[in-house]
C-alpha cells in the first residue's frame, strides 16, 4: 500500500461478481482506484461515507440509443438520465437522426458531440449503410467503436436498413477480421410486415397486436439465420435483445459447436409482460415486445444459469407525444426510457427473488465492458480501473418519472410508480461524484469517449 494519503477513499459494502466486502473502502488516485478493501481505511484527502449502503461498479449499459429521435443532442439529456441511474458508461447505438455512424468520419463528428455534452463517458457502435458499406467496417474499427450492429428488420432505408443476406455475410467476414462483436435486431421482416398487414386488414389494431404481429417465432428465425452466417464467417454474432428464453438456448447450442455466439436480456423482460403493454399501450411499446408472464420466467431461468451475455434497458426516450396510443398500435415510436430505473430495478427484481447483487456487478457491469471491449477499463472494482462507482441506499421506494432527469418531453417511464427496493444515492465517474441522490453535479462535457481498449473476443465463459 502507498504510504502517501489517496485523493479519496470511499466507504461502503463492496459488491463484487463474487461477493460482498462488508465495511469497505475504495482507494482513488486521480481518475483511477489505486486500492481497496476491508477494515480501517487509508489516510486520505478526502472521504465519502456510504457506510451501510452498497457501492457496485459503475453500471455499463450496454444497449442505448440516445439519437435515434432528436439526433445527437440527445445525447445530453440521456446521459444526464444515466448519471442519475448510476450508469458511468453508455454504449450508444448508431442508428441516429438524420445520418446513421457508417464511417469513420461521421464517428469522428459525433466523438466530438460526445465530448462537449456528455455527462457520463461513452462508448459507441458503428454499423453499414444499406448496400455498399463493407469497406467502411475496417476504418470504423480503428476509429474506436466497440462493436457493430446490423438489423434483419428495416425501420427506415437510411437510419435503419435491413441488410439482406448477401450483404450480411460479406459484412460478417469483414467484421471477423476485426474482433470485434457484431450485435443484431433480431426479428423476421417477412414474417412481422404479413401478419401485421392481416390485423390491420381486420381491424384489430389494439395494444396487444403489437406483440401478437412480432410472436417469438420471429426471433429465433432470424437468430436461426445469423447464427447459421456466424458458422460460416467466423464473426461473434450476437443477439441484441433476447425478450425468449429459446434465443439464449440457441446461442448456447451454437457456442457449444465452436461458433462465436451470444445474446442479452434487456431488463424489461426480466419483468414486464403482455399484461403491462395492455395497460401502458403506447408507453410499453418496444421490439421485440413484451412476452407472457411465463416467458419472463423462462428467461430468468437462463439468466440465473449463465446463458444470458448481460442485461442491457435498450434506453430510447421518444418525446412523449410520439408515444400516445390514439386507437392504432402501430402508430406510437418502438422504445422505452430504461436509464434512470435500471440501478434501482435491477436491485428490486434480484431482492424480489432472493438473488444476491452481485448479479447486478457481472450482468450490468463487468460483463458488458468485457463483451464491448471496454474491461478492465470499465465495469469493475479494482486497481488500475476507472473510479467509477454506484451507490445504493436500500429501503422502501417508489419510482417518480417526473424525477427523471432529461429534456421535459422525455419525462415518462414504464415504471413509474413501481415499488424499488433501493435508490441511486450517488454515482461517482472517474473520482468524481456527478450525482448525490438530488443533481446531477456533472456538466455537459464531463465525459469522454471510451474506445475499444483491445479486439479479444469475450463470450461469456470465464
Amino acid at each position: 500500500m502507498p504510504s502517501a494519503p489517496f485523493d479519496r477513499v470511499i466507504l461502503g459494502d463492496l459488491v463484487l461478481p463474487d461477493g460482498v466486502l462488508s465495511g469497505g473502502w475504495v482507494a482513488i488516485r486521480g481518475e483511477v482506484i489505486a486500492g481497496l478493501g476491508q477494515g480501517t481505511p487509508p489516510p486520505a484527502a478526502a472521504t465519502a461515507d456510504h457506510t451501510g449502503m452498497l457501492v457496485l461498479p459503475g453500471l455499463v449499459d450496454g444497449h442505448m440509443h440516445t439519437s435515434s429521435s432528436t439526433g445527437w443532442p440527445g445525447i445530453e439529456g440521456a446521459s444526464m438520465s444515466a448519471a442519475a441511474g448510476g450508469v458511468t458508461t453508455c454504449v450508444d447505438m448508431p442508428y441516429d437522426v438524420p445520418r446513421p455512424v457508417t464511417d469513420a468520419g461521421i464517428l469522428r463528428e459525433k466523438v466530438a458531440v460526445v465530448e462537449a455534452t456528455s455527462h457520463v463517458d461513452m462508448a459507441l457502435y458503428g454499423t453499414i449503410t444499406k448496400a455498399g458499406g463493407v469497406g467502411a467496417i475496417a476504418g470504423l474499427a480503428e476509429a474506436g467503436v466497440c462493436s457493430f450492429k446490423l438489423s434483419t428488420y428495416e425501420y427506415d432505408a437510411v437510419r435503419f436498413p435491413r441488410i439482406d443476406h448477401p450483404t450480411m455475410l460479406a459484412a460478417f467476414r469483414e467484421i471477423a477480421r476485426t474482433g470485434l462483436m457484431c450485435a443484431i435486431h433480431n426479428e423476421d421482416q417477412e414474417l412481422v410486415i404479413r401478419l401485421t398487414e392481416e390485423a390491420k386488414a381486420a381491424g384489430r389494431t389494439d395494444p396487444i397486436m403489437h406483440a401478437r404481429t412480432r410472436p417469438p417465432l420471429a426471433e429465433s428465425m432470424a437468430d436461426l439465420e445469423i447464427f447459421e452466417m456466424a458458422v460460416e464467417t467466423g464473426c461473434h454474432v450476437h443477439i441484441a435483445h433476447s425478450s425468449i428464453a429459446r434465443g439464449f438456448d440457441l446461442a448456447a447450442m451454437f457456442r457449444a459447436e465452436g461458433a462465436r455466439t451470444s445474446g442479452e436480456a434487456c431488463i424489461q423482460y426480466l419483468c414486464m409482460t403482455e399484461e403491462d403493454l395492455v395497460r401502458l399501450e403506447g408507453f410499453g411499446k418496444c421490439n421485440p415486445p413484451f412476452r407472457t408472464a411465463e416467458e419472463v420466467e423462462r428467461v430468468w431461468q437462463r439468466l440465473v444459469a449463465g446463458k444470458v451475455a448481460y442485461v442491457s434497458t435498450d434506453h430510447a426516450p421518444w418525446p412523449r407525444e410520439r408515444k400516445v396510443y390514439t386507437g392504432d398500435i402501430f402508430a406510437p415510436g418502438a422504445g422505452l426510457t430504461g436509464l434512470q430505473s435500471f440501478a434501482p430495478l435491477m436491485y428490486t427484481l434480484l431482492a424480489e427473488r432472493g438473488l444476491p447483487p452481485t448479479l447486478m456487478a457481472r450482468y450490468c457491469a463487468e460483463r458488458p465492458a468485457r463483451f464491448h471491449g471496454l474491461y478492465p477499463k470499465k465495469g469493475a472494482l479494482r486497481t488500475g480501473s476507472d473510479a467509477d462507482l454506484l451507490v445504493l441506499e436500500r429501503g422502501d421506494f417508489r419510482f417518480d418519472e417526473a424525477s427523471i432527469q432529461d429534456r421535459e418531453d422525455a419525462k415518462w417511464s414504464p415504471y413509474h410508480g413501481r415499488a424499488m427496493r433501493a435508490r441511486v444515492s450517488a454515482t461517482w465517474l472517474r473520482g468524481a461524484c456527478i450525482w448525490d441522490g438530488t443533481s446531477v453535479l456533472a456538466k455537459p462535457g464531463t465525459g469522454r469517449f471510451v474506445p475499444r481498449q483491445h479486439r479479444d473476443t469475450y463470450l461469456g465463459e470465464d
